[in-house]
C-alpha cells in the first residue's frame, strides 16, 4: 500500500499526547508558537485516558502535604485548569468525557493542530539538529513530513528521541555511579513494571465468575502483602488494584505484547481468587471493564544537560533554570511485580520538600533543538521514581512548552536558553504569569502596573490583607509540609474579606496618575491544599469536593474602572469556577480599578490570590485559558 503524502510546517512539534504532551502543546500554542501535536492513540491522556484509567497524582502526595492555608502543593497552570473543568463538567466521572475534555482543550487553540492516531516513525537530522520528522496515520492511509524548529518528545517511550539518535538510559544505575543510597548495588536493566487496571460493579445479587482456563492461579499466600478483600480496603472493588503489576524484569518496549498478555492472565487470576478463592466480600461484585493497553511506568530516560538524582530531590537542590516542581515520594516497585510476593508492592520514600525540576533535564545533551517532557526526562531510575507521576509530568510539559515558545520568539535553540539568565527569567516569568508555581520565584514584571498601585479593601482579615494580591506569589507558603522556608516568603498570599461584612466585598487599586493597560488578570482560590483530580476510585474521590465548583472560588464578580472621576463597568461574570481569569481592556486612560465580589461557590468571604494589570509592550504573552472574557 502506498500512503498519501503531506508536508506540514510548524514551530514546535510535540510527539505524544499524554498529560505532559497536552500541556506542552497547549502552553507553546498559547505563547504564540505554531504547534503540531501527534498522538499515536485515538484519544489523549496517556495513562489517564479511558484506555488505561489511572488518576493523575502529583506533588501534593494525594493530600499528604496539604493543610488549610499552610501548604498548597497541588499543581497550578494548565493541569489545574483541566482538573477544575473535569470537576464541574464530569460529575459522573466518565472516562470518555475526560478524553473529550482533553480533545476539546487542544481543538480550542487556534495555534495548535492535533493529529490523532498519528505515530512519529522517523526523524531527519542534519548537522546535529532535527529538521523534520516522518509520521504515519494508517487510519487515513497517510504519511506526513513535518518540518519544525523545535521538537518535544512526550511519548513516554521516547520514540522521537530514539529516531533522532539521542542517547538514553534504561534500567537501574548502581549506587556507585551517582552515590544514591536508594540505588541497587549492581546496575541492571530492570525497570518498574506495567499494570492493567480493571473496574468492577456491585450488584444487588450474587454474580458468579467463571475463570478462563488460561488465567494464572493465586493463593492467599501469593497476595499476603497486597490488600485485595473488600474488608481490607477503604473502598469497594470499583477501581481494581494498582499493584496488578508485572514485566519490569523484561524490556517494557520490546516485550510489551508479552507483558500485556501476562497481565491479562494475572487480572483474571486475581479476580478468580477474589471471587472463588474464599470469602473476600466480593460475592455481589462483577467485572465491568479491564484494559487491553498496559499502563507503563518506565522505559527510556534520555540523557540531558543535567541528570536529576536522588540527592537533587531529597535535598531540594535549587536550580536556577527551574521550570517545574515535584514532590511525590520516591516510589520504588519490585520489577517482578506480583511475582515477588515476599516484597511489598512498593516502598515509598517521602520527599521532605518540594523540589525544582530544571530545564536542563528536559533538553538533549547532543541535539540542541530536542526537548523532553514527561517520564522520559533526564533522571536516574531513583529520581525518576518521583518525577514520573502524571501531574508532575504535566507541570514539566507546561514548562517545556513555554520554554520552546520563548526559544522560537528569540530565534534560539532550547539549549541556548539555559546559558542565558535573562532568557530563563523570561520563561519563569511567563510560567508565573500563567499560574504555575516555581519555588521561591516571584512576579518581577515591570509591566504589571498593579505592583505600583495603592490597594485597599472594603474589609480584610489579619492573615489576608488586601496588599497580598501583589505579593508576587500565587499560593499559600508557610514552610510547612514541604515548602522550603529558606526560599519562599511565608504567608497566605491572598486577600480575604471579613465574613462579618458579608457580600459584596470589594478591592480597589488606585494610581496617582492615569495609566493605560491591556488586560486585568485575576487568580482565585481553588483549594489547592485539597486533593482534586479525576478518579474512578470512590474512596479517593471522597477526599475531594467533586462534581461542583470549589467552595473557596469566587463565583460572581464585577470589574469597574475609573476615568475622569467616573466609574464604569468593564466586566461582569457569573458562575465562575476557574482559578485564572483574564479580561482584556480597551487601552484608554484610567486611574482606579475596583473588583467587587458578589458571591463565592460556598464560603462566607471573598478570596483573591493575585491581581495583575498588564501594560502593553510586556514581553510575557498573556495566554488565554478557558474563561477568558
Amino acid at each position: 500500500m502506498v500512503l498519501r503524502h503531506s508536508s506540514l510546517e510548524c514551530d514546535v512539534l510535540v510527539a505524544g499526547g499524554g498529560p505532559s504532551g497536552v500541556t506542552a502543546a497547549i502552553a507553546a500554542a498559547r505563547c504564540g508558537a505554531k504547534v503540531i501535536l501527534c498522538q499515536d492513540r485515538p484519544v489523549l491522556g496517556g495513562n489517564a485516558s479511558s484506555e488505561i484509567r489511572m488518576h493523575i497524582v502529583g506533588a501534593d502526595g494525594s493530600g499528604s502535604r496539604g493543610l488549610p492555608l499552610e501548604c498548597e502543593a497541588r499543581e497550578g497552570g494548565i493541569i489545574e485548569e483541566i482538573r477544575l473543568e473535569a470537576c464541574v463538567r464530569n460529575p459522573q466521572r466518565s472516562s470518555s468525557l475526560f478524553d473529550l475534555l482533553l480533545w476539546e482543550k487542544c481543538r480550542a487553540e487556534p495555534n495548535l493542530t492535533l493529529l490523532l492516531n498519528t505515530t512519529v516513525v522517523g526523524a531527519s537530522v542534519t548537522s546535529g539538529m532535527i529538521e523534520s520528522v516522518t509520521a504515519v496515520r494508517h487510519a487515513t492511509e497517510e504519511q506526513f513530513t513535518i518540518n519544525s524548529r523545535i521538537f518535544i518528545d512526550s511519548t513516554g517511550d521516547g520514540r522521537l528521541g530514539v529516531e533522532a539518535g539521542a542517547s538514553f538510559r534504561a534500567g537501574r544505575e548502581a549506587t556507585s555511579e551517582f552515590g544514591e543510597s536508594l540505588a541497587v548495588a549492581v546496575a541492571d536493566h530492570c525497570r518498574l513494571g506495567s499494570s492493567i487496571m480493571f473496574q468492577a460493579r456491585r450488584h444487588e445479587h450474587p454474580v458468579p465468575f467463571v475463570c478462563p482456563d488460561w488465567a494464572r492461579r493465586f493463593t492467599e499466600e501469593d497476595l499476603k502483602l497486597r490488600p485485595h478483600a473488600v474488608a481490607e480496603l477503604d473502598r469497594g472493588l470499583e477501581y481494581g488494584y494498582w499493584w496488578v503489576e508485572w514485566g519490569g524484569h523484561l524490556d517494557t518496549i520490546e516485550d510489551n505484547e508479552e507483558i500485556r498478555d501476562e497481565l491479562l492472565r494475572i487480572v483474571m487470576g486475581i479476580w478468580d481468587h477474589v471471587k472463588n478463592g474464599g470469602d473476600h466480600g466480593a460475592e455481589n461484585w462483577a467485572l465491568d471493564w479491564f484494559g487491553f493497553l498496559p499502563g507503563k511506568r518506565e522505559s527510556r530516560r534520555f540523557q540531558g544537560l543535567h541528570t536529576l538524582t536522588e540527592q537533587d530531590i531529597m535535598n531540594a537542590v535549587p536550580m536556577s533554570d527551574a521550570i517545574a516542581y515535584g514532590g511525590w515520594p520516591i516510589d520504588i516497585h519490585p520489577p517482578e511485580g506480583v511475582d515477588a510476593p515476599h516484597l511489598a508492592p512498593c516502598v515509598q520514600h517521602p520527599v521532605p520538600l518540594l523540589y525544582d525540576i530544571p530545564l536542563r533535564a528536559c533538553i538533549s545533551r547532543e541535539i540542541p533543538n530536542l526537548m523532553f517532557a514527561g517520564r522520559n526526562i533526564s533522571a536516574t531510575h531513583v529520581a525518576f521514581a518521583s518525577t514520573r507521576v502524571m501531574a508532575t509530568c504535566s507541570a514539566i510539559g507546561q514548562g517545556v512548552g513555554t520554554a520552546a515558545a520563548v526559544a522560537i520568539r528569540q530565534t534560539r535553540t532550547p539549549a541556548n536558553l539555559t546559558s542565558d539568565p535573562n532568557s530563563i527569567k523570561e520563561v519563569q516569568q511567563q510560567l508565573l504569569n500563567d499560574d504555575c508555581f516555581l519555588i521561591g520565584q516571584t512576579n518581577t514584571l515591570e509591566n504589571d502596573l498593579a505592583r505600583r498601585a495603592h490597594i485597599a479593601a472594603s474589609s480584610e482579615q489579619p492573615n489576608g490583607l488586601a496588599c497580598n494580591v501583589i505579593s508576587g506569589q500565587n499560593r499559600s507558603v508557610h514552610g510547612k509540609n514541604g515548602v522550603d522556608p529558606q526560599r519562599t516568603t511565608p504567608g497566605t498570599h491572598r486577600w480575604m474579606s471579613s465574613p462579618a461584612d458579608g457580600f459584596p466585598a470589594s478591592l480597589k487599586l488606585e494610581w496617582p496618575e492615569p495609566i493605560v493597560a491591556k488586560e486585568v488578570q485575576l487568580i482565585f482560590d481553588t483549594g489547592l491544599h485539597r486533593v482534586l483530580t479525576f478518579s474512578l476510585a470512590d474512596a479517593y474521590t471522597d477526599k475531594m469536593i467533586w462534581g461542583m465548583p470549589q467552595p473557596e472560588t469566587v463565583r460572581n464578580y464585577t470589574i469597574e474602572w475609573r476615568s475622569n472621576s467616573t466609574w464604569e463597568s468593564i466586566a461582569k461574570v457569573e458562575g465562575n469556577y476557574q482559578r485564572l481569569r483574564r479580561h482584556r481592556l480597551d487601552q484608554l486612560p484610567f486611574d482606579a480599578l475596583r473588583i467587587t465580589i458578589l458571591a463565592t461557590n460556598g464560603i462566607d468571604h471573598a478570596r483573591l490570590v493575585e491581581v495583575r494589570v498588564m501594560a502593553s509592550g510586556c514581553s510575557v504573552i498573556p495566554c488565554s485559558p478557558v474563561g477568558d472574557i
